[in-house]
């Protein structure tokens, strides 16, 4: 029997479409780790009769782009290098294996069927897919071999029909997604390292960990900072109006004129129609008018409506909008389209929410009288944001809900009649003045039955005027006022600028938003405002002094436009890349040689660095101390060596009075708390690593220094059990509040609590390959349990200790491999034979246990020691 692998995009997803096309006969394993399942089941496949189905998911993308790592360097590699360096994907999750999950599956496996997302990523997806199992899946790129399954809604209808439908992957859409990432990643990279760099070496107060720049973010900000500049600039003008009272009862009439701006005209005018004692009914109309129903909801429209009438961020609108997808109360939420296809069978759709408790009336109504909808514009995508399953209030949390019922009522608005009222005018006219009012009175709700929120109002009383009659003038008024301002903009007209001017595709525009608040160029207001910050102001005012393209929609709008020719076949993918990153090249180069413009302008709204943040701890070059400046990003700046340092984000303090026996810099103790991750480290290794195995931005935790008290060599216990590289290193900055913790992942174990000393001993644990420890207690505070004041042994296997740990279980460690000077990767941290561990919240897996992060037990530990200085020496360095 031949065998078919299915490849949905999410976990859930997966586990929705395999109850479908098994007809709920389905049988399901756990995935290895990364969460994705595995559903299994027989069934009848295109002309091959009876097959065995496997379906499982991905979780999003399999693949990310990147630069290799000698070009991820801030310090060693010139910004604009990455215009013409190399890139290549990575795993975009590496802990999940997600490239080893798919070919495990797909092996014994003839056939491959694609159920993506269908859209440009999802058709990326696809083929990032399909690169994973073509070393097990033969022809996997035939489309004899690969299908794929395009659907709209997580319906037994709509994804059976996808079945019997098969297609093949889009590989032209693929490759515009392709692009898009390349020239996002070249741009992106090369403009935020270079002003990131360059003016937090200048500045204190910025507030941000990233200058960020991107080909849509930056437009985006511009907008927001437009309508800043228009608010600024903004100066008010006096006008005058007349206002007359006529009637019994009485009725304020409206100036045809308007307003003038010149009082003198206002007064003439006013003198003029005062002459008059009465004013001629000159007419009186009526007529019906209508307010249409709104058309077929699609994406953009959710995330205008969810910002402006719900007080939901477009970001999270789509989340919550995917998780009603995915567990099959909607249709799929990304699509430009709104309009309904002309098969779509939309009383189906009034069938199902016609039980609900909350809405089922106004659907009932609503299927005795269906409406044809609005004509819209069909982008070819997926049909209009549709519900498809019925869902109550207790279904959901109350955000959920909301966006829910707005789905359902905003769908039966758009098959029901349009709202229709009455206005009646009467218009009197005072010598050459004419003078109006109106009157507004519903007919029939229509459409704002089911959409209560944009109801009619009260009816407005009838104006008391016949034509052609005499009316007296109670009186006749000159008011006074100003031009306003434009408000700052709201998310919901961002959206609708963005749209406009074709930044961002519906799936990227509220990461563009989302990613401005979170750089700090922009607060949200009340009434969900943008108002753009001094860094985001001064940001795009020196764009526009440098080169105002780079701020403007018009550049990204020319390249989305090249991506679409990708998209459609039309244009190819290495002339689009080779075009753009030209482009973007030059103006790069002008940017840096022209920065000077735009740091004038950080000049007059920041603080220098030297003027910035508290004294706090001494430089090892000059001995000064240097300046601490807590905000984003913590740094330090010595002002005399004019150096800054970066620092981790939490609370720093002087280690006691500790200096790095390779610098002289002053160690710092950074910690998130008692309960949070801590550790030591020196300001200038943890920015400017002296060993090639301790990573960038490494504490003395990463530290393999053979010598120094603080060192991983000195302090390190045993492999971590949760990651395969981490070491479990003893943690002193707190003491007396003992601790190991993980150095690359966040297990912590609390222990020895209140202990005076603890000190790593040379001995190895028989049964663990642990590292032991001494531990002294004063004599009246002893908490062993023979209340002595000093015991050595193993954290994890020593009875004397078991107490005092928390949470620990000594298991079989992995095999490591055999140790030397500097202990492998991890700097030689793993057991030799079994190791103990512990993890704070839960028990150690069977078979699993911390290992070999290293070579065997601590790096030069129970190995023979060099016998002179110069064998120290070069076994230190080398």
């Amino acid at each position: 029997m031949k065998s078919v692998l299915m490849v949905a995009e999410k976990p859930s997803l997966a586990a929705s479409l395999a109850a479908i096309l098994s007809n709920g006969r389905c049988t399901a394993k756990r995935g290895t780790g990364n969460g994705c399942s595995t559903h299994e089941w027989t069934g009848s496949f295109r002309n091959e009769g009876s097959v065995h189905f496997r379906m499982t998911s991905v979780c999003g993308h399999v693949m990310s782009l990147d630069f290799p790592s000698k070009y991820n360097s801030w310090d060693k590699v010139e910004p604009v290098a990455l215009f013409g360096c190399p890139t290549e994907k990575k795993e975009t999750n590496p802990k999940q294996h997600m490239r080893t999950f798919l070919a495990h599956e797909a092996r014994g496996c003839e056939y491959l069927v694609l159920w993506l997302d269908c859209d440009k990523e999802g058709e990326n997806i696809c083929f990032e897919v399909m690169d994973a199992v073509q070393t097990v899946i033969q022809n996997v790129y035939s489309k004899t071999v690969t299908y794929r399954a395009h659907f709209s809604a997580i319906t037994e209808k709509d994804i059976k029909g996808a079945m019997e439908t098969l297609g093949h992957p889009n590989e032209n859409e693929a490759k515009s997604v392709d692009a898009r990432q390349e020239l996002d990643l070249r741009i992106g990279c090369a403009f935020t390292r270079f002003q990131t760099k360059f003016f937090q070496d200048r500045y204190g107060d910025l507030d941000s960990t990233l200058i960020s720049y991107g080909p849509c973010q930056t437009p985006t900000l511009g907008f927001c900072v437009k309508r800043h500049d228009d608010i600024q600039t903004f100066k008010p003008e006096s006008f005058w109006y007349l206002q007359m009272l006529a009637g019994q009862p009485e009725f304020t009439l409206q100036w045809a004129r308007g307003r003038v701006f010149k009082k003198d005209i206002a007064i003439m005018l006013l003198n003029r129609v005062k002459e008059h004692k009465e004013a001629m009914v000159e007419s009186v109309t009526s007529k019906e008018t209508f307010k249409s129903k709104p058309q077929a909801l699609n994406t953009v429209e959710l995330m205008r409506i969810c910002s402006s009438g719900l007080g939901i961020g477009p970001f999270q609108a789509m989340q919550i909008a995917e998780r009603l997808y995915t567990q099959g109360y909607i249709s799929y939420p990304r699509t430009e389209t709104n309009q309904y296809p002309t098969n779509f069978d939309l009383p189906a759709v009034l069938k199902v929410l016609q039980p609900s408790g909350d809405f089922g009336e106004e659907a009932r109504a609503i299927l005795g009288d269906i409406q044809a909808p609005r004509k819209g514009k069909d982008a070819g995508d997926h049909p209009p944001i549709t519900p498809m399953k019925l869902g109550t209030r207790h279904d959901f949390d109350r955000d959920t809900w909301r966006v829910y019922e707005f789905i359902c009522r905003h769908f039966m608005g758009t098959l029901s009649r349009d709202l229709k009222y009455r206005v009646t005018t009467a218009k009197l006219k005072a010598g050459l003045e004419t003078f109006a009012c109106t009157a507004n009175v519903l007919m029939d709700a229509g459409f704002t039955k089911v959409m209560t929120w944009q109801a009619f109002g009260r009816d407005e009383p009838m104006p008391p005027f016949v034509q052609g009659t005499q009316v007296a003038i109670n009186d006749v008024r000159l008011a006074e006022s100003q031009t306003g301002p434009p408000e700052y903009l709201t998310e919901a007209e961002l959206i609708t600028l963005m749209e406009q001017h074709g930044i961002g595709t519906d799936a990227s525009i509220p990461v563009h938003i989302n990613n401005i608040c979170q750089r700090n160029y922009v607060n949200i207001d009340t009434g969900r405002r943008l108002i753009p910050t001094t860094l985001g102001i001064v940001l795009v005012h020196g764009y526009q002094k440098i080169d105002p393209e780079l701020v403007l929609p018009t550049m990204r709008t020319e390249v989305e436009r090249m991506l679409t020719l990708i998209a459609q076949g039309t244009a190819d993918f290495q002339d689009v890349l080779r075009h753009a990153i030209k482009i973007f090249k030059l103006k790069f180069m002008y940017f840096v040689k022209n920065i000077d413009n735009m740091d004038s302008l950080f000049e007059v709204s920041f603080s220098p660095l030297a003027e910035s943040g508290k004294a706090h701890s001494r430089c090892g070059k000059c001995r000064r101390y240097m300046k601490y400046i807590q905000t984003k990003p913590a740094r330090l700046h010595c002002s005399h060596c004019d150096e800054t340092y970066s620092l981790p984000m939490g609370n720093v303090k002087v280690y006691r009075e500790f200096k790095c026996p390779l610098d002289d810099f002053d160690l710092l103790a950074f910690s998130t708390g008692v309960k949070g991750r801590s550790f030591p480290f020196c300001p200038y290794c943890y920015n400017h690593p002296p060993f090639s195995d301790m990573p960038h931005l490494g504490g003395c935790n990463t530290c393999t220094h053979a010598t120094c008290p603080h060192s991983l060599n000195t302090l390190g216990i045993s492999g971590c059990v949760e990651c395969p590289t981490g070491v479990l290193v003893l943690d002193c900055t707190l003491a007396p509040s003992w601790k190991l913790g993980c150095n690359r992942c966040d297990v912590i174990i609390n222990c020895f609590k209140g202990a005076t000393k603890i000190t790593v001993e040379e001995a190895k644990c028989q049964e663990c390959g642990a590292q032991q420890v001494n531990v002294v207690y004063k004599s009246d505070k002893s908490k062993f349990k023979d209340g002595s004041e000093e015991k050595s042994g193993c954290i994890f296997c020593s009875s004397d200790f078991s107490h005092l740990v928390e949470k620990h279980r000594a298991v079989a460690s992995r095999p490591v491999r055999g140790g030397g000077a500097r202990g492998g990767k991890a700097g030689g941290r793993g057991g030799g034979g079994a190791a103990g561990a512990a993890v704070v919240g839960g028990a150690v897996p069977p078979g699993g246990g911390p290992g070999g992060a290293g070579g065997g037990g601590r790096a030069g530990r129970g190995g023979r020691q060099p016998k002179d200085k110069m064998a120290q020496l070069a076994a230190y360095f080398v």
